[in-house]
């Protein structure tokens, strides 16, 4: 490791924030809110449409459902590796400090610098837009589709409105999110026993083929996904679906963004990500089996707008609106989830003197202002200057980078575990202050069972998600992207963060 990469050491207490605002954010949330945070970004608007690419992959119900379940085992396993690192660290933006120090401060900057000028940027802005979208579409007739103008004025009074919130207070943007928890998955469960009372499909069943498969374009055309789902053999099926179904139920990371205002953390982080991914899991397998119930295999593939062809079964033009609400109420949830947790990480990397020093202050209400600001505000300026197709292949893109530090956290948990052992070792024969203090770490708190099996398992399925992205020709292109903009994030680093020179200027 060069002398310029090494990680630094803890920064002293910055006199001018110290003079205007608290040092060191307040721990006001509970284990609800926690849970909270973890639920509320992995349920977002994809489970209203993703199912649809499920089953046109699998081409039949079982299948479809055994993706789902696969793919929830997979994020519960990475669950538990998240736990294991919550119990290990819980200070603001948490996953900062784990990917630093496995593997030096450089990783760290660019998993920090592409979530927040990109991913979450770009998430702020395509889901507002969604929001929006849906909160106008309530009060129109069925078909017709709302003033483009209005829609972008909402989504951006929508990002303001959250941006203020947040702003205000941890509390307040805890208070959102519980709410908005509630709503989605009380939506979700309504499906279910719409499905369960008047659902009357074979869910097993399979779909049916074309009647001459041969003379039919392969990726082209509104059938395009029926047809790969019908070509495709069961495992095949299975594992492609297994990348639209996994991308569903990322988002527990959350908890370690938001750690330094959790209460008692090192018992409530694990028990809120695990617990939250249950919830996620058994919601997931349950709104796949309702809209199977309700529409059949073939009915779910084909659909575009699957919860509201799902209610419409029962109730076509109410069951659009309430739908539209649900929709609205979700993504909102999840744009609250954006800056409610993700600035976290730009303030815990310019604590460490890794970016501007300023980004490192809390306001006097005990929040990092400026950072809640710049992921706010890059979702605005990505919203207003690109429109909301630009963002989506933007956002499309870059989300690639999520399998990447999702697998590097993975491995992170095993190099930490290797050097607790050695710390262990050490302070065993010595007696060394540090090395004590490094062992009591790594052996202290939650502890991921049936080690080494369940974090290879939670990398070997990140691994597998990235490597189907970039083997599938739709995906190809995004994840190219975002390898490209990982390489922006490295010149960046390189240009202006990597020296100590300036993480001195940074913190003075």
């Amino acid at each position: 490791m060069r002398p310029t990469d090494a990680p630094l050491p803890p920064v002293s207490p910055d006199p001018i924030a110290a003079a205007s605002g608290p040092a060191a954010p307040a721990r006001v949330l509970g284990p609800f809110s926690a849970m909270s945070v973890v639920i509320g970004a992995i349920i977002g608007v994809g489970i209203f449409f993703t199912p649809s690419k499920v089953a046109s992959l699998t081409g039949d119900g079982g299948l479809a459902l055994l993706a789902w379940a696969i793919a929830g085992l997979i994020a519960l396993c990475g669950a538990l590796v998240f736990a294991e690192l919550g119990a290990r660290y819980h200070d603001s933006g948490a996953q900062y400090q784990v990917l630093r120090d496995a593997y030096g401060p450089c990783p760290a900057f660019l998993f920090v610098f592409c979530n927040a000028t990109a991913i979450q940027g770009g998430a702020v802005g395509i889901i507002a837009f969604i929001c929006a979208s849906n909160l106008v579409a309530i009060g129109l007739p069925t078909g017709q589709e709302g003033d483009a103008t209005l829609v972008l004025l909402v989504s951006c009074a929508l990002i303001g409105s959250v941006i203020a919130a947040n702003a205000w207070g941890a509390r307040a943007g805890a208070g959102i999110q519980n709410a908005t928890v509630v709503a989605k998955v009380l939506a979700l469960v309504v499906i279910a026993a719409l499905a369960a009372i008047w659902g009357g499909q074979d869910v097993l069943a399979g779909a049916t083929p074309p009647a001459d498969p041969e003379n039919i374009p392969f990726e082209h055309g509104p059938m395009a996904h029926e047809q790969v789902g019908a070509r495709l053999s069961p495992v095949a099926g299975v594992l492609a679906a297994l990348v639209p179904a996994f991308f569903s139920y990322g988002g527990w990371q959350h908890a370690l963004w938001i750690s330094g205002e959790v209460r008692e953390p090192r018992r409530n982080l694990p028990r809120a990500i695990i617990a939250g991914v249950v919830v996620v899991v058994l919601v997931y397998v349950l709104t796949a089996w309702s809209t199977l119930r309700l529409l059949g295999i073939d009915g779910v593939a084909g659909s575009t707008a699957l919860a509201a062809d799902a209610v419409g079964v029962v109730s076509p033009s109410l069951g659009r609106r309430l739908i539209a609400g649900a929709v609205a109420v979700s993504a909102f949830g999840v744009l609250n989830a954006q800056l409610l947790s993700g600035p976290r990480l730009v303030y815990a990397m310019a604590r460490d003197g890794r970016f501007f020093r300023a980004f490192g202050r809390l306001t006097t209400r005990g929040t990092p202002g400026l950072a809640i600001g710049l992921i706010g505000g890059t979702g605005l300026v990505l919203l207003l200057v690109a429109g909301p197709g630009g963002v989506d292949r933007l956002l499309t893109g870059v989300v690639f980078i999520d399998g990447v530090f999702f697998a590097l956290t993975g491995v992170a948990l095993f190099v930490l575990r290797r050097r607790g052992r050695e710390a262990s070792e050490r302070s065993s024969g010595t007696g060394g202050v540090a090395a004590g203090a490094a062992a009591e770490r790594s052996t202290k708190g939650f502890r991921v069972p049936l080690f080494p099996l369940v974090p290879a398992l939670f990398v070997l399925g990140e691994v597998g998600v990235l490597v189907g992205s970039y083997l599938d020709p739709a995906t190809l292109r995004a994840a190219i992207i975002g390898l490209g903009w990982i390489a922006v994030a490295a010149v960046t680093y390189a240009v202006w963060f990597r020296t100590r020179e300036f993480a001195r200027r940074g913190t003075r």
